[in-house]
């Protein structure tokens, strides 16, 4: 039997499913209900087996507790957040810090660092989430994503690179808020990937980056993976 290969679906902003090779479902940064990119089709979502959060803001967590509550999968998640999130009675949390790594669900977790801030106002009041984090994300056949979340060009991206050595990247290109086209294509060749897939931008006025403007600065050796939010690629 031929090898499961991994299948990347956008629903908009930062929020994608993964099927891994290994057949489970991951999700990052879930916001699909009031998220105006993703498809009216697909903001109520399946069964998964692991959620990744890279930071607090609405526009990443808006369904975290929902989603978490049925699915009842782990969230991957900094310390705060874990804590955050058990306050709500959510008690299947895997709270872990930069650098750390660890094994769930047969994948491969390591925090990284990611520039960026990360709260989230309840009753009116902002409530402070810990550090930004990224992920990189190990497969069960050794494929590696890096999942930069919410961030700015950082030199150690190199030192993600060079340490992880992941073969593709999931970078923010919307500028104003994170990286644009720019500083992505510079971060998608300090990490030495194979493929870039753009998110994080489109989803508001603001968010003026596009995937064209980064393919026309990204080194010609680097494939720009577009979707289409609702789009699955391989």
């Amino acid at each position: 039997m031929a090898a499961q290969k991994l299948r990347i679906t956008w629903l908009g902003h930062a929020t994608f499913l993964l099927r891994t090779p290994g057949g489970k479902t991951v999700l990052t940064d879930p916001w699909t209900t009031d998220n105006p990119a993703c498809p009216d089709s697909m903001k109520k979502v399946g069964p998964v087996d692991l959620i990744l959060v890279s930071h607090g803001h609405s526009d990443h967590t808006g369904d975290l507790v929902s989603i978490a509550r049925s699915s009842g999968a782990p969230v991957v998640s900094t310390y705060e957040i874990g804590l955050w999130l058990q306050g709500k009675g959510l008690q299947n949390t895997a709270p872990m810090a930069h650098g750390g790594t660890q094994q769930i669900a047969g994948i491969g977790v390591t925090m990284v660092n990611a520039i960026h801030s990360s709260s989230v106002m309840e009753d009116g009041k902002l409530v402070y989430l810990g550090q930004p984090a990224g992920y990189v994300i190990r497969f069960e056949d050794g494929l590696s994503a890096y999942f930069a979340g919410d961030t700015a060009l950082f030199g150690d991206m190199r030192l993600i690179g060079e340490l992880y050595k992941p073969d593709m990247a999931f970078l923010p290109i919307g500028d104003h808020f994170t990286m644009g086209p720019a500083e992505a294509a510079r971060a998608a060749e300090m990490l030495g990937v194979k493929q870039v897939v753009p998110m994080h931008f489109g989803t508001f006025p603001a968010l003026t980056g596009t995937p064209a403007r980064l393919r026309e600065l990204i080194a010609k050796n680097i494939q720009v993976l577009e979707l289409k939010p609702g789009e699955t690629t391989e």
